[in-house]
């Protein structure tokens, strides 16, 4: 008898206090857990040795034992007096799981129903490196039609698997992109991918943003240097405003491609004289830095002299293609010309 008085009185110590702080997460009360250790490390035992075991008035062990035995975590095995043996942790927690999975299973349809689907209005906030790069990636798999992407290279590569997943369902891709190393952005016949302003060349700051439109639905943002922070929402009118930055930078690119000169001419190198209209005071000192501190910009009369040399190509394997003697649509033309 002495013995088990003794070992009735064993410290529950520091890994029994975790124990009952992760029983308590689960839903049982901190004189339950308790309760329940205690009949783990000596059972059966009736109330009154529970009570001295775990320091827990005998009032209240009467309580936890009551309830133990409701959740079916406890059952009583000897009458006059009455002992109490535990379940065995690996059956409880079966069944509490099986139990906890069933009643999550009912609340995701039973509060569905209950959602408001109108919440367009509603802008969600971002922060931090992880949730920010696990929204983006969500969103992409959740593209239908298309995904449009305003990014630098070094932030679209930590997306790959997820742009790979969404081109392989056949969704639309298209990348302004800062930077030039561009070919893993190459993911099929529907991925399209254009240098910001023709060149790629990081220049004002807004390659420190990702910006995303999907679907006509869905549109976030983040800056992704420093101070992590970013948004998403379904607001029509938040979704179309970002559309139209990627549309408008899609545009940009091409037009940069073709006018390199007369633009370069007319606004200075990288739109310098243009920027410098509409940039705060920092943000034109950090411009005119980065300009200062350019390598040898990308040549956009050298890319668009490619550009039209592909054309030019594509034109003559045109021609060659449509069996025409005497040079196709350029021999035709030239028959034409008055002499």
């Amino acid at each position: 008898m002495a013995a088990t008085t003794t070992k009735l009185r064993a410290s529950t110590g520091k890994a029994n206090r975790e124990l009952v702080a992760d029983l308590q997460r689960i839903g049982f009360s901190e004189y339950e857990a308790r309760t329940y250790l205690s009949l783990l490390q000596v059972n059966p035992a009736t109330a009154y040795e529970v009570s001295k075991h775990s320091g827990l008035p005998r009032a209240n062990t009467y309580g936890a034992l009551d309830a133990l035995t409701q959740k079916r975590a406890v059952q009583p095995v000897t009458e006059n007096p009455v002992r109490y043996a535990p379940v065995r942790p690996e059956v409880l927690l079966d069944r509490l799981s099986s139990d906890l999975n069933n009643v999550c299973d009912r609340l995701k349809d039973n509060l569905g129903a209950l959602e408001n689907d109108d919440r367009s209005d509603i802008v969600w906030s971002l922060s931090g490196q992880e949730q920010i790069e696990r929204k983006i990636n969500e969103l992409i798999d959740g593209a239908k039609g298309h995904v449009w992407i305003k990014a630098s290279t070094a932030v679209l590569r930590q997306h790959l698997d997820a742009l790979q997943r969404a081109a392989r369902r056949d969704v639309a891709l298209v990348f302004v992109v800062f930077g030039q190393d561009t070919e893993f952005l190459e993911l099929g016949p529907r991925s399209k991918v254009y240098l910001h302003e023709g060149n790629g060349v990081r220049i004002g700051g807004a390659d420190n943003l990702f910006t995303v439109a999907i679907d006509y639905r869905v549109a976030l943002t983040a800056n992704v240097t420093g101070e992590l922070t970013g948004a998403y929402t379904t607001n029509p009118s938040v979704v179309r405003m970002a559309e139209t930055l990627i549309r408008h930078d899609f545009y940009m690119a091409e037009i940069m491609m073709a006018f390199p000169e007369q633009i370069g001419q007319r606004f200075g190198p990288n739109l310098v004289r243009l920027r410098q209209q509409m940039f705060s005071p920092d943000q034109l000192q950090t411009l005119l830095q980065n300009v200062r501190t350019l390598p040898a910009a990308p040549s956009t009369r050298a890319a668009a002299t490619a550009r039209s040399a592909a054309r030019a190509g594509e034109a003559a394997r045109a021609d060659r293609g449509s069996g025409t003697r005497g040079g196709g649509a350029t021999a035709r033309r030239a028959r034409k010309t008055p002499r």
